[in-house]
């Protein structure tokens, strides 16, 4: 026969003192015990005995509704019973009077499997975080798995990065960034144009609004070579002819047929030219001057031996050093005049223009912040008297002597 299960008889309930073991022994505190003996959970019942952990947890409880189908039961308690050493006969005896389960006819619908209504599924219910078994522990919940600490270090890690990405697009911009810095050779493009035209820009007048006119002689935009000295454009280039030398000449007076002229006529002839005559032309370059002669520069020259010491406008050193007698130093020309430090004032003397002025100041003084500029040494100085210094005289005569000896250039 197949169990069944029958409906709970109400049992009498007993009134009266009671003792401290004087307790009802029920048979799933007597089943967890010997499982606990063992040392077995539901699970390794259920990987054990192939039966759901469910059903186990069901026997414990004595409750035959959490079976699919009531035939098993019978053999799902004795199977349990057998494995924790128990008496099967006598263990499914107490599920029945505990449970209020009873045998059914094999052929009865009870017997039969239990047709559960199925329930509408839950909206949203996930089965591995909520899962239906009693005795499988709940899931933590999301916000239970986050860490402030890993939140913080999360931020950092953005922190660096955002920085490490931005430095990193600040440099290429500086290094695809074209910059255009003056150079002292002309480009070969403008090279090719002409200087009169250049000379002689466009009036602002004329230009259209939004266009920036650049001319060769424009001054550089770089402030590190605003100090540099810069011949002036002239307002109307001077010219001269390229075949000047050939086409001034008088054949009636130099070359083989000047020979056969009168000799009066030849000196009627230079009266006339000599009364008539212009200037000569100046012999020149091939192309038109535009600039102007450069502006006279200072050379020092020293007598005796005397250490000085030359700084620029900005205050760095541009020479520093002992100069011996004879030696001589050319002054840089820039916009602001560089200023003198020496030791020995009486020895030094300056050159402008082919005249000496000095000296720097009287012997064994020391003479400090000298503008060495054309306008303050001959306003400040008189000129040198070769007499009143007998260095100074021979120096000079060093000096004009190796001029005079130094061959010229165009000598040749």
């Amino acid at each position: 026969m197949i169990g069944r299960k029958a409906p709970p008889q109400p049992q009498p309930v007993e009134t009266g003192p009671r003792g401290f073991d004087d307790f009802e022994l029920r048979l799933g505190d007597i089943m967890r015990g010997e499982r606990a003996t063992l040392g077995k959970s539901l699970l390794d019942v259920q990987r054990e005995l192939r039966i759901k952990a469910s059903y186990i947890a069901a026997i414990e409880n004595c409750d035959p509704s959490a079976f699919d189908t009531p035939g098993f039961i019978a053999g799902y308690v004795r199977s349990y019973a057998r494995y924790l050493n128990m008496d099967p006969d006598e263990t499914f005896a107490a599920f029945c009077a505990e449970s209020g389960f009873v045998t059914a006819h094999g052929m009865s619908d009870r017997a039969s499997s239990i047709k559960k209504v199925e329930k509408e599924p839950r909206i949203g219910k996930d089965p591995f975080t909520e899962p239906a078994m009693p005795f499988a522990p709940v899931g933590d919940s999301v916000l239970s798995q986050i860490e402030p600490r890993a939140i913080g270090s999360t931020f950092v890690l953005l922190a660096l990065v955002s920085g490490i990405g931005y430095g990193a697009w600040s440099v290429l911009q500086e290094v695809q960034r074209v910059q255009l810095a003056p150079v002292e050779q002309t480009p070969v493009v403008l090279s090719d144009l002409d200087p009169i035209t250049a000379a002689n820009p466009p009036r602002e007048s004329e230009v259209p609004d939004g266009i920036v006119v650049a001319g060769v002689f424009d001054p550089p935009r770089n402030e590190a070579l605003d100090r540099l000295y810069r011949p002036e454009a002239l307002d109307v280039p001077v010219l001269v002819a390229r075949d000047a030398p050939i086409s001034t000449l008088d054949p009636s007076t130099v070359g083989s047929y000047a020979h056969q002229l009168h000799k009066d006529e030849i000196a009627l002839r230079e009266q006339v030219q000599i009364a008539t005559a212009e200037p000569d032309p100046v012999v020149g370059p091939t192309v038109p001057k535009v600039l102007e002669d450069a502006a006279p520069g200072v050379v020092m020259v020293a007598v005796r031996p005397a250490w000085v010491r030359v700084r620029a406008a900005d205050g760095s050193v541009i020479f520093e050093g002992i100069m011996n007698g004879g030696d001589t130093y050319e002054v840089p020309m820039t916009q602001d005049p560089a200023t003198l430090r020496v030791g020995e004032s009486g020895a030094v003397y300056f050159a402008v223009n082919g005249q000496t002025y000095g000296p720097a100041g009287p012997r064994g003084s020391v003479t400090s912040k000298l503008a060495l500029s054309v306008d303050h040494l001959t306003q400040t100085y008189a000129l040198a008297e070769p007499t009143a210094d007998e260095d100074l005289a021979r120096v000079v005569a060093e000096l004009n002597s190796a001029e005079v000896a130094a061959p010229s250039p165009t000598s040749e």
